[in-house]
């Protein structure tokens, strides 16, 4: 006799199936913004957030804000890389999305971030923490409207 437990999915309602297909969504926005980012193509890194959006970081004295200013960021760093030849991997996870009533999306996360060294070892280069609040445009594709990261490291 087999019996249901507690860890299979119980997706038979139009609320559960409505939020597997929003989670769903949620991961691969970012498995397509982190590569934007590894790759160093800040434009397209930078068109993933609203034109108005804030991201804070702890090593930063104020938020960067607006898409200008973040893809000269990506830019700056994806240099600064390319320069010490070593290539940032950002792998994000543990996803806790939280939609809201007013139709945006609250994203919380964990990223490591991976460094490899041309002809080195790679190692964890840091571990944040990150909340985002998602929106949609006005075609329904989620744009990030603010990003909060922490460190461990910074506590």
């Amino acid at each position: 006799m087999t019996t249901q437990t507690e860890f299979q999915p119980q997706a038979t309602d139009a609320s559960t199936t409505a939020f597997a297909v929003l989670y769903a969504e949620v991961q691969q926005f970012y498995a397509r913004h982190m590569h934007q980012l590894d790759r160093g193509e800040a434009d397209a890194w930078a068109a993933g957030f609203a034109e108005d959006a804030s991201f804070s970081v702890p090593t930063l004295p104020e938020p960067v804000v607006g898409r200008s200013g973040l893809a000269t960021a990506v830019r700056r760093s994806a240099a600064a890389l390319a320069e010490a030849g070593e290539q940032h991997r950002h792998w994000p996870g543990v996803f806790d999305v939280v939609p809201q009533p007013d139709g945006s999306v609250v994203v919380h996360s964990y990223t490591t971030v991976f460094a490899s060294p041309l002809g080195g070892d790679s190692r964890v280069h840091r571990v944040c923490t990150c909340t985002d609040v998602l929106v949609r445009d006005e075609g329904g594709r989620l744009l990030i409207q603010d990003r909060k990261v922490g460190r461990d490291d910074l506590r």
